[in-house]
């Protein structure tokens, strides 16, 4: 079939990029399978080259391993050329995840998990998972509010309950919960290195497969003054400490006494993703109501919107990243239109007013 012609017939074209028959096929079932995606796909960069030259595509994945191959560097000079949004498909180690990390810094939109299981094993939740990374890509490059339709989703009640109607003691310690989703990686590095060493204990909901946020946590411990780590269960969130939840687990905040402490859990995607933005504002709404600071970052769709509602009529004060220092302007938009949000601003202002409000 003709390559503008298939363009036609669908929303999004995307170009696989990878050395395996194998891992192309699965892709493309996978990505087919969404009726608002088509696929095309290339063995190697310079086959992937000759593609473009027929129809630019609006996204593309890209192997992590295909780093040093030859043909790369033209690869990825049309990329730029073009503004083609690219999403890094990896089932590389922890210990080469660093690779994909720099990568995501330096310009890729997002990671996504190589195939390696069966297509049976696989498809279900990666098909979510994997075709909505594809359409965030895409709507980075248009730099819009999403307009795609979606399957049905599951909410914060999958996970954790509803918060109780009943006043909760405020102590003299605020807590802030971060969720961000596509472009979050870039904006919460901008927003921690701003944070100083005596800052409330943060815990943090990205977007983002399983693997990677480790080492995602150590860069960003590198360069910030407060001190980040993956979060585990049971870790305590103190002051100067930022916890990260893990891929593919959701994180609770809890408390006991003056103690708060996180609780990672399995479960079903809750408003698509695990972890769940929603869930970890649900349980600040549950345990920490006036005592928590909300944060709601660039991403698609509107995970946290509800969330990040209930902390509002549980006492919280919430802030969300404006519309034009957000890639994709969907859960902050979200959140506002629900009457979640207490404050608008630039992603620059944001580390400011965190302080101003622990401060009162």
């Amino acid at each position: 079939m003709n390559l503008d012609k298939r363009r036609k017939d669908k929303t999004i074209t995307v170009l696989i990029v990878d050395t395996s028959l194998r891992v192309r096929q699965t892709l493309e079932h996978i990505i087919s399978s969404d009726p608002e995606l088509t696929v095309i796909t290339a063995a190697d960069p310079l086959m992937a080259v000759r593609k473009i030259k027929l129809a630019i595509p609006d996204v593309i994945t890209l192997e992590v391993a295909m780093q040093e191959m030859e043909g790369l560097p033209i690869l990825k000079q049309i990329i730029l050329k073009h503004s083609i949004p690219v999403i890094l498909c990896s089932s590389l180690s922890e210990r080469r995840s660093d690779t994909a990390q720099r990568v995501v810094e330096y310009g890729a939109v997002d990671i996504i998990e190589r195939p390696e299981l069966g297509i049976e094993k696989f498809f279900d939740e990666s098909k979510v998972l994997i075709c909505d990374t594809i359409k965030s890509a895409a709507i980075s490059r248009a730099k819009k509010t999403p307009e795609f339709t979606t399957t049905p989703k599951l909410n914060a009640d999958a996970v954790i309950s509803k918060p109780e109607a009943k006043a909760i003691i405020q102590t003299t310690d605020k807590i802030v919960v971060i969720g961000a989703s596509t472009g979050g990686t870039e904006a919460l590095q901008i927003l921690l290195k701003a944070l100083p060493v005596n800052s409330p204990g943060i815990v943090i909901v990205q977007h983002m497969p399983e693997r990677f946020t480790a080492s995602f946590a150590k860069r960003l411990d590198s360069f910030c003054k407060v001190s980040i780590k993956e979060a585990k269960n049971n870790d305590s969130v103190i002051r100067g400490h930022v916890l990260i939840a893990p891929g593919n687990q959701h994180m609770i905040l809890k408390r006991t006494g003056s103690r708060y402490y996180v609780e990672l859990k399995d479960g079903p995607l809750v408003s698509r993703h695990r972890p769940s933005i929603d869930v970890l504002f649900r349980s600040a709404a549950k345990y920490s109501g006036k005592n928590a600071i909300g944060i709601i970052m660039t991403g698609m769709g509107d995970d946290g919107a509800r969330g990040m509602l209930e902390m509002k009529q549980a006492g919280s004060f919430n802030i969300s990243q404006d519309e034009s220092t957000s890639v994709i302007f969907g859960m902050p938009k979200e959140a506002i239109r629900l009457g979640g949000v207490d404050i608008v601003l630039p992603l620059k202002k944001i580390a400011e007013e965190v302080i101003s409000q622990c401060s009162k």
